[in-house]
């Protein structure tokens, strides 16, 4: 398959079954989005907890109930087809990874689009800042940490985090970089040791892939949108549809329109 190179052909591609990888490094200058759907009953609570938590959950677009094709984040889209993979939680457990929701869609869900850590990605690299799991072809590293989440309704938990190991100097510029960019996580909550917000052991992420990490290199970490999934799980709700971690939806916004300043 060739590859795609606009979010609009990257959506059909995933919509044909022809794409089922994680979403880094693909349609660079455009955003990804992290995916929240649950029934409309609880939809003001999770809309408050991602205002109470906007480092972890920036809202990038908020569906109406039973709306699939939400406007504002693309072109003919169809949020039940166009994420290379989905997670389907009934009370608080994963329940299954279904390639599509068509079966699962429900008049009364809402769905909401996070802001991705893998929208500033490419504008670290241009700034010649490498990205290890990129170069390695692998899922970004994902852990659960001790930093407790604003509550809202049901929803609370603790943050989850994106790790990128960098030397200094690159992880001086990330900070600069992705500070301009609060719609995507802005700036990294925590570098240096681990230990420090509650992760044991690097090597064992809990989503995503472990990348190697040189004696020169320390580890920065970024707020990350699978937080909500998190709070999902503590709040065992009958039905949550989630993207699956690293697995994007792929949007028509431009990066560069996300800029704070």
């Amino acid at each position: 398959m060739t590859t795609p190179t606009t979010p609009l052909e990257f959506r059909h591609a995933v919509r044909a079954g022809q794409f089922r990888l994680p979403t880094a490094g693909h349609c660079g200058d455009h955003a990804q989005a992290n995916l929240v759907i649950l029934p409309r009953a609880h939809a003001d609570d999770f809309l408050l907890f991602c205002q109470r938590n906007p480092r972890a959950c920036p809202l990038l677009a908020v569906g109406e109930a039973g709306q699939w094709n939400v406007a504002a984040l693309g072109a003919d889209m169809d949020l039940r087809g166009d994420v290379p993979g989905y997670y389907v939680y009934r009370d608080g457990e994963l329940a299954g990874q279904p390639h599509t929701l068509h079966e699962l869609w429900r008049d009364d869900l809402v769905a909401f689009a996070i802001g991705c850590s893998f929208s500033f990605e490419q504008m670290l690299m241009e700034a010649g800042i490498p990205l290890r799991h990129v170069a390695q072809r692998r899922n970004v590293a994902m852990y659960r940490t001790n930093i407790a989440n604003a509550a809202a309704g049901p929803f609370g938990g603790d943050m989850v985090v994106s790790m990128r190991p960098m030397k200094a100097r690159d992880a001086i510029r990330a900070i600069q970089i992705t500070s301009r960019f609060p719609a995507v996580h802005g700036a990294p909550v925590h570098l240096g040791d681990p230990g420090l917000i509650g992760i044991a052991d690097l090597a064992r992420p809990d989503y995503g892939d472990a990348v190697d990490i040189a004696p020169d290199e320390l580890p920065v970490f970024w707020a990350c949108g699978v937080t909500p999934q998190e709070a999902i799980r503590a709040a065992r709700l009958p039905l949550v549809i989630t993207h699956r971690p690293g697995y994007m939806l792929i949007t028509d916004i431009r990066n560069a329109t996300l800029a704070a300043f």
